[in-house]
């Protein structure tokens, strides 16, 4: 007897997906298709990709349709072709699963494709689950101040490297955070780690750690202040999982937004702003069971 691992059963489910994603899926037909029963499958396709089935294949379409909004159609017919009764119904399942109205989405998302998902590389990269279309959209300037630490490391370009760094005294026991918002008392909590670049050393790693800087508040000695500049932002969430799981999600997103989407997209990375890891509270273990944090890079369309 052969055995087929998981891995290649769904792949061959979410090929299909790719191929009818106009028509109407019969998640009992995905079930056969696979070989279990739908209750088992169920249970393994969420396992491995992160979804429920019907979840997932609403989000594939509503990435397919913003690539034909991005590019003219009318969201009335769009929402026809893709199995929606009605516009309204349309527009509130996109909000749902973009945070904001198709017509304001409109201004800033991808212009290519939804990327064909490999989930054998995707297991490699040990993400923990599928990483959906990024949110596009356009930041002013802002202000951050924070510590800044450094480490030793070769061949550093992106803050990807970062969670190896984590260990750090003043990182992990949650010192430094809870010094930053006793100093600065920012209005919005969220933390932000980003790469300061290289210096004369290419061997240094230098990065800040660091919450929003408010106008008004004075800059304690201690701490840097640093500006950012106003760029346009892909952001990418990290799959929902469990704390064991996060450092390892954190980096495999850094490798699947490098190696995969950016190469495939039409955008690349603007180097006149910073790229910079954000964490609010869903990434607090102790509130939530599964957390996540978000990635954003600063883009450009390719000339």
């Amino acid at each position: 007897m052969i055995f087929i691992q998981p891995l290649t059963i769904l792949q061959r489910v979410i090929d299909y997906i790719e191929e009818h994603i106009k028509d109407e899926i019969d998640p009992i037909q995905l079930a056969e298709m696979a070989g279990y029963s739908p209750f088992h499958f169920y249970r393994i396709f969420q396992k491995h990709i992160g979804y429920t089935v019907m979840d997932y294949v609403l989000k594939r379409k509503l990435q397919y349709a913003l690539h034909e909004l991005v590019h003219g159609k009318k969201i009335i017919q769009i929402a026809m072709d893709y199995g929606f009764e009605t516009h309204s119904g349309f527009t509130k399942a996109f909000k749902k699963c973009f945070g904001s109205p198709p017509s304001l989405y409109k201004l800033h998302c991808p212009r290519s494709l939804p990327q064909k998902l490999d989930l054998m590389s995707l297991q490699q990269k040990k993400i923990g689950g599928i990483v959906m279309q990024p949110k596009m959209i356009v930041k002013p300037a802002f202000s951050v101040a924070g510590k800044t630490f450094e480490s030793i490391i070769e061949n550093v370009s992106y803050t990807r490297d970062l969670p190896a760094f984590w260990d750090q005294k003043g990182l992990t026991d949650g010192s430094t955070e809870r010094m930053l918002y006793q100093l600065l008392a920012p209005q919005k909590h969220g933390e932000y780690c980003i790469n300061l670049g290289s210096t004369e050393y290419e061997d240094r790693f230098t990065y800040i750690f660091a919450v929003d800087l408010d106008l008004g508040v004075s800059l304690p000695d201690e701490l840097t202040h640093l500006e950012i500049p106003p760029a346009t932002y892909a952001i990418f969430k990290t799959p929902l999982v469990g704390v064991e799981q996060f450092v390892s999600a954190i980096k495999g997103t850094w490798q699947y937004i490098l190696e995969d989407w950016l190469p495939h997209s039409a955008y690349e990375v603007d180097e006149a702003a910073f790229d910079f890891e954000y964490y609010d509270e869903h990434c607090h273990y102790w509130d939530y069971e599964k957390i996540y944090m978000e990635i954003h890079i600063p883009i450009k369309e390719r000339e």
